[in-house]
């Protein structure tokens, strides 16, 4: 991180006062600095930013706007726009854990490939916060966001691979590859089909980690390192933001990292399809029909709804060991953007204690998802004349729906199951994070799983 939150308030310390819409008067400003907003049009509009200065013009502390939101993840504002140095709250902080993540995540820069970072600002932890639980937090979207950036040419099969060994490693968890024509003999037959055209073998990443006689929670990434749509190939522009297709496997193995970094008591399972949705010779084709692991065949409808294909062959495995949770996570559909847009994650689940429980969590964590139904009634519009299922429809209508429907077949003996329709970037530059990659839904699932499995 090229910014950093420190546990105590270091000497020389400059002061930045949190205000709320309308509530300049009640920041505890002194006449200097109340004066010097109001001439400044400064009454706490979100995310802005004004620095106050002393005598000699020299800065002597900052306001920052948090608007209605009380310094939730706004506070992201503070690592780029504040002036070098050590600053510190002045006021009291309402949700100290939030200010202190949103400062985080507000400094983050992809500068893999170009200029390094050049931000050199320092944050007194807030009162209340948790450093550690807030770092852990950082760490993983810092994970999420540059797996997702990362462009093709360097995040392939192969090195998503590798990213995941190396998370890993890290936590002394065990790790299972099956890949190229190995994925046949051991019945993942859709996983092979889509990314057999790619110039990299395609494979099925099994990470294994905690006790074994733990409640089970397994998490299921798409890991589409490319997608060009197959033979039913993308147009151009949609094709540009392709190497985010593994987002879903981005976010799940960060959401990995928080649960094996809290040591959270639960038997964690982490399923990684990786593939390239390719053009060749030996691509699959619209009107095809794949075997499946759980026994069903598909019809090929489309080519460019490859996802939930290798995601079905993962959750069949996953599904066998009846785990407690069982979790997917997928930049599945366009059609959950255009219902929700980017920021708004749909997810799906019949279980309602469940889903009750993510939506708390997103709220407390400020890591908004909204629940969508799996309606039922929409199931016969995957319907095929010469296989159980067509991986499509034909009238364009509930493509979210309909993705998460089909999903739905793949899995029948976990407790509980829920399918998050993630976009996994970020189109829009906001306090707390850049445009690009971005993780979302992992830190409200953390929080649920921590208050689940930790207050028993």
């Amino acid at each position: 991180m090229p910014i950093e939150i420190k546990g105590k308030m270091p000497d020389g310390s400059k002061p930045v006062w949190l205000v709320r819409s309308g509530g300049l008067n009640d920041a505890g400003l002194d006449d200097r600095a109340l004066n010097w907003a109001k001439a400044n049009g400064f009454d706490g509009q979100s995310a802005r930013l004004l620095i106050i200065p002393n005598d000699k013009g020299e800065v002597a502390g900052a306001l920052l706007g948090t608007g209605k939101d009380d310094a939730r993840l706004v506070a992201g504002k503070l690592a780029t726009g504040l002036p070098k140095g050590s600053w510190h709250f002045a006021n009291v902080v309402g949700e100290p854990n939030l200010a202190a993540l949103g400062f985080l995540l507000g400094g983050y820069k992809f500068t893999k490939y170009g200029k390094k970072d050049e931000l050199d600002v320092t944050l007194a932890s807030p009162a209340g916060a948790d450093k550690v639980d807030v770092r852990r937090l950082a760490n993983a979207v810092t994970l999420a966001r540059d797996l997702i950036n990362t462009p093709t040419n360097d995040m392939g099969p192969e090195a998503l691979e590798q990213a995941v060994r190396k998370v890993a490693d890290n936590y002394k968890a065990s790790v299972n590859v099956i890949k190229g024509d190995a994925l046949l003999k051991q019945n993942f037959p859709m996983i092979h089909a889509v990314g057999r055209a790619g110039s990299e073998e395609p494979r099925l990443i099994d990470v294994e980690w905690g006790k074994k006689d733990a409640p089970r929670v397994t998490l299921v990434g798409k890991g589409v390192c490319f997608d060009t749509g197959g033979l039913d190939i993308k147009p151009s522009s949609s094709m540009l933001l392709m190497k985010k297709d593994m987002g879903g496997a981005a976010n799940v193995l960060a959401l990995a990292s928080l649960i094996m970094d809290a040591k959270l008591p639960v038997r964690l399972r982490v399923l990684i399809p990786a593939v390239e949705n390719s053009i060749s010779a030996n691509a699959f084709r619209p009107s095809d029909i794949l075997a499946s692991r759980k026994g069903l065949t598909v019809e090929i409808g489309n080519t460019d709804a490859e996802g939930r294909l290798v995601l079905a062959d993962a959750l069949a495995l996953a599904d066998d060991e009846e785990p407690e949770i069982l979790i997917d996570m997928a930049t599945l559909t366009g059609a959950a953007r255009v219902a929700l847009g980017p920021d708004l994650p749909p997810f799906y689940t019949n279980d309602e204690t469940f889903a009750a429980e993510v939506a708390r969590a997103a709220d407390t964590v400020a890591d908004p998802v909204w629940r969508m139904p799996l309606w039922q009634p929409y199931e016969s519009k995957l319907s095929s004349r010469v296989a159980d299922t067509n991986n499509v429809t034909t009238d364009g209508f509930a493509g979210s729906i309909t993705a998460a429907l089909f999903l739905q077949k793949f899995v029948g003996k976990a407790k509980v199951w829920a399918h998050f329709d993630i976009y996994g970037w970020n189109p829009v530059e906001k306090p707390h994070s850049p445009v690009g990659g971005e993780a979302q839904a992992i830190r409200a699932l953390y929080h649920l799983l921590k208050h689940r499995y930790l207050s028993k």
